[in-house]
C-alpha cells in the first residue's frame, strides 16, 4: 500500500520546520529508529567521500560498509532528485 502523497507532503513540512541542529537531532532521535538514523548518517558519509572522488573499496574499508551500499548511495546521487548536491552545497561538502 502507498503512502498518500498528502502524508509525504505533512513529513516534508515536519523537515522544512527545523529551525537548527539540536531540533533536528531531537526530531530525528524521536522519528527514526537507532538503526534507522545510522543508516541515515552511514549513507550522507559514504555520498561526501563519493563526491571528493574517494574510490568505492577506500570508502568500504574507511566507512566499514559493503561495496552495495556504497553502490546504492552513488545511485542515488546520481540519479536522485538533486538533494544531496544542493545539501553538500549549503554545507561546502562538510
Amino acid at each position: 500500500m502507498a503512502v498518500p502523497p498528502k502524508h509525504l507532503r505533512d513529513v516534508f513540512e515536519l523537515f522544512a520546520s527545523v529551525s537548527n541542529a539540536k531540533e533536528a537531532e531531537m526530531l530525528l532521535r524521536d522519528i527514526l529508529t537507532p538503526q534507522e538514523l545510522e543508516s541515515v548518517a552511514e549513507r550522507w558519509q559514504l555520498v561526501r567521500e563519493l563526491v571528493k572522488g574517494t574510490p568505492q573499496r577506500e570508502i568500504a574499508e574507511k566507512l566499514n560498509l559493503s561495496i552495495s551500499k556504497i553502490t546504492r548511495g552513488s545511485r542515488q546521487l546520481q540519479y536522485g532528485s538533486g538533494g544531496f548536491g544542493l545539501f553538500l552545497g549549503k554545507r561546502g561538502g562538510k
